[in-house]
C-alpha cells in the first residue's frame, strides 16, 4: 500500500467520524430503519400484522 492510498484512507476515517458526530441522530435514525427492514425479512405474517396495527395507530396520533 502506498503512502498516497494510506494517506487517503486516513482522510476518509477522519471525515468519516466528522460526519457521524455531527449527525448523530440522523445516523441514529437510519440504524433503526435498517434494523426495522431486517426484521420485516424474517417475520412471521402475525408480527407483520401488529407492525401494521401499530403503525396504522402511530399514524392516527401523529398525523
Amino acid at each position: 500500500m502506498t503512502n498516497k492510498t494510506t494517506d487517503k484512507m486516513k482522510k476518509q476515517v477522519g471525515y468519516n467520524r466528522k460526519w457521524n458526530e455531527q449527525n448523530r441522530e440522523h445516523k441514529r435514525y437510519l440504524s433503526k430503519r435498517s434494523t426495522a427492514k431486517s426484521f420485516l425479512r424474517v417475520a412471521t405474517k402475525e408480527d407483520i400484522q401488529a407492525i401494521i396495527d401499530f403503525a396504522n395507530e402511530q399514524l392516527n396520533e401523529r398525523f
